[in-house]
């Protein structure tokens, strides 16, 4: 089975990559798709993303990496999903999670959406959280993966190592 993963992913966290290798686990093959989202105003380009998450998810299998507009119904229906998946760190989520996957429902039917709990010790993560943290010169080495915690070093002209 194929499981649809959309987000922004800006940038890719330790939480995502949990709930990618533990979709794959469960649902066979995992297409993470990274929305070009112009109502949001991106950290990273969506190439520099995409480059992000192939070079993170290079040791695993049964992964497509994708790029979209749009709504992510008919990205779903585009590469013949029926599943969406959808991360959850606390009750908050949740709410937002739901409306959004009922919104998904009422536009396709056919379209379900599962929700996975993510792991407790990175139920605290965020793109954004991760991104304020290197804003303001903490470390992200235990957030994201190496390169991205680079990235963002570089983008805010930090010196860690």
């Amino acid at each position: 089975m194929k499981v649809l993963y959309p987000g922004s992913f800006d940038p890719l966290t330790f939480g995502h990559l949990d709930l990618i290798k533990r979709a794959i686990d469960s649902f066979g093959e995992v297409i993470i798709a990274v929305l070009e989202n112009p109502t949001k105003n991106s950290t990273f380009t969506v190439n520099r993303r995409l480059e992000q998450i192939k070079q993170a998810t290079n040791q695993l299998s049964k992964i497509e990496i994708i790029s979209y507009k749009g709504l992510t119904v008919d990205c779903a229906k585009k590469f013949q999903v029926d599943l969406i998946l959808r991360g959850l760190r606390a009750m908050s989520d949740f709410e937002y999670e739901l409306q959004i996957a009922h919104t998904n429902r009422s536009i396709d039917a056919s379209i379900e959406t599962i929700f996975l709990a993510s792991e407790a010790h990175h139920s605290f993560l965020s793109s954004s959280v991760v991104k304020e943290v290197a804003m303001f010169g903490g470390n992200v080495d235990h957030m994201v993966p190496n390169l991205i915690a680079n990235d963002l070093y570089e983008m805010f002209d930090i010196k860690y190592s």
